[in-house]
């Protein structure tokens, strides 16, 4: 996606009945990364950071909001199992995330 602005984002993600805090915190860290990464297209992340980040301390957790993101269809996700080289993520145009169940 070519530019996300982060205001339109978290209003979308407040209507989206099936997110809880741990989801809008995991988007925001991620967020974070992508306006460090100066806005590319695709950037890297690695676990360690965006739990930091976004204040999750389960793995489990962490997987399972990744997981829901990429589901919803806020994010693409690419994992990486090289610590050094880290995973890739982009985000995708908020006109297509599925809408099952906004409130």
């Amino acid at each position: 996606m070519a530019s996300v602005k982060l205001s339109d984002s978290l209003a979308q993600l407040a209507k989206d009945g099936r997110l809880f805090h741990c989801h809008i915190c995991l988007f925001i860290a991620l967020f974070s990364l992508y306006e460090k990464s100066e806005f590319s297209a695709s950037f890297r992340i690695t676990r360690k950071t965006l739990m930091m980040l976004s204040k999750i301390q389960s793995t489990a957790t962490y997987h399972k909001c990744m997981q829901d993101l990429v589901a919803f269809g806020y994010i693409n996700y690419t994992p990486s199992y090289d610590y050094y080289k880290g995973s890739q993520v982009s985000f995708l145009a908020l006109d297509k995330v599925s809408s099952v169940k906004l409130s």
